[in-house]
């Protein structure tokens, strides 16, 4: 199908370009979200004869986009997540999640301009895109984690996995130091004695 776009759409053209797209793309996405129309003579007439307008107002959409890009680049959310030893999650976080986090600290954001290739499925802090306008585009950090203490040594850099993983390396010295202390114990005397008095014999 051939559209004309009303404004830019990344990846497929600038405002006013008439392209070639998908039937399902154009009816599911670009056509009911405004942002194309159908390229018949009708809709071109119509587009050239609102086209100052529509510039005007994408214009007024895109200084509004920056002023909130100053205020959002580059700012770490949290979202704590159950997740086991490894870092894996019990679950994932979707783009669904990240728009209500930034949404709940104050930044209006919908779920269609945070772009993930796919759902965030482990501990760390993960770098997300946000499209706040076709011509405006920024990164946020997702710092996902099991508990706020989590989050914040996240934030310092410290891998929590790794720290686990140290732990128990630590759990299993201890834990053998104890067993080789019991086997001591335990050992008959006579044991002991003859192992004395073969030294013994031994020197002489």
């Amino acid at each position: 199908m051939d559209v004309i776009l009303l404004e830019r759409v990344p990846k497929l053209g600038q405002m006013g370009e008439v392209v070639k797209v998908r039937n399902g793309y154009a009816r599911n996405f670009l056509l009911p979200q405004g942002k194309a129309l159908r390229a018949s003579k009708a809709n071109r007439d119509h587009f050239e004869a609102q086209r100052a307008q529509l510039e005007a107002r994408n214009l007024e959409r895109r200084k509004e986009a920056e002023a909130v890009a100053e205020k959002l680049e580059g700012q770490t959310f949290a979202i704590i997540r159950q997740a086991g030893e490894t870092g894996v999650l019990y679950g994932s976080v979707a783009t669904r999640d990240i728009a209500e986090v930034v949404t709940e600290n104050g930044f209006s954001v919908s779920r269609n301009q945070i772009e993930l290739n796919q759902a965030i499925k482990n501990l760390g802090v993960h770098a997300v895109k946000v499209q706040l306008h076709p011509e405006v585009e920024i990164t946020i950090n997702m710092n996902v984690a099991r508990s706020l203490e989590e989050a914040e040594r996240q934030a310092r850099g410290e891998d929590v996995t790794a720290r686990e993983v140290f732990d128990l390396d630590e759990l299993g010295l201890e834990v053998g130091a104890a067993l080789e202390e019991d086997v001591e114990e335990a050992r008959p005397r006579g044991e002991a004695a003859d192992e004395n008095e073969g030294d013994e014999n031994q020197q002489g």
